[in-house]
């Protein structure tokens, strides 16, 4: 298997690889042959494989495409406040609600839980590996970034992105992966990120009087 996600992709990869998951969401995993995936992006097999290696080199390209879509955090030690802070966090909150509603993600999780017994299956072990592990990483980054600037404060930075993705996601992926189309409406997305966000200070922010004192 070749990981081509390590090095990023070009945009014509991009392109293959949204027609790829176009055809897993249409079809399902029936539809995801070589064959089918180069007819629909119209490009040759020969290209697939020099790309992405095999059929799970293709999978795990797919599923780190998709969680590329969660905006990633890289700390260039730019100033940054306690307000624009909050507004990475909302944003992180926001793309990984839109994410997880998507009809892509949903598609991978439920093809991912129906193999979850089956014998050789990597599916759900190449969503941890390429796809919740890179967002997790990120989001961690950004919370390391926030304490080291004195606006939040932990002992276990796991647990405080744990905290964190708790209060934006609760059961909403539940609900969505058993088609409660209600848990999906984007309009209550934004309510829900700034809500998680508040709380999620609540528990972990630095009050101005305690930044004072140790300033």
């Amino acid at each position: 298997m070749r990981d081509g996600s390590e090095q990023g992709f070009t945009p014509r990869q991009h392109d293959v690889l949204e027609r790829a998951l176009e055809l897993l969401v249409a079809g399902g995993e029936r539809a995801l042959t070589t064959a089918g995936v180069a007819r629909a992006a119209s490009c040759s097999k020969e290209s697939l494989y020099k790309w992405f290696g095999d059929r799970e080199g293709l999978l795990a390209a797919m599923i780190a495409h998709q969680a590329s879509k969660v905006r990633g955090f890289v700390d260039d030690g730019a100033v940054m406040d306690r307000d624009r802070f909050c507004a990475h966090l909302v944003g992180f909150a926001l793309d990984l609600l839109q994410v997880l509603a998507g009809d892509v993600s949903l598609a991978l999780n439920r093809l991912a839980i129906g193999q979850a017994s089956r014998e050789g299956s990597r599916l759900g072990q190449l969503l941890v590996e390429q796809g919740r592990r890179r967002i997790d990483e990120s989001a961690g980054a950004l919370l390391e970034a926030g304490k080291r600037r004195g606006h939040i404060v932990y002992q276990d930075r796991d647990e405080a992105y744990r905290t964190l993705y708790g209060l934006i996601v609760r059961d909403l992926h539940v609900r969505m992966l058993l088609g409660e189309e209600r848990a999906r409406r984007p309009e209550t997305f934004a309510a829900r990120a700034d809500q998680a966000v508040e709380q999620f200070f609540a528990l972990y922010g630095v009050r101005e009087k305690e930044r004072a004192e140790t300033a």
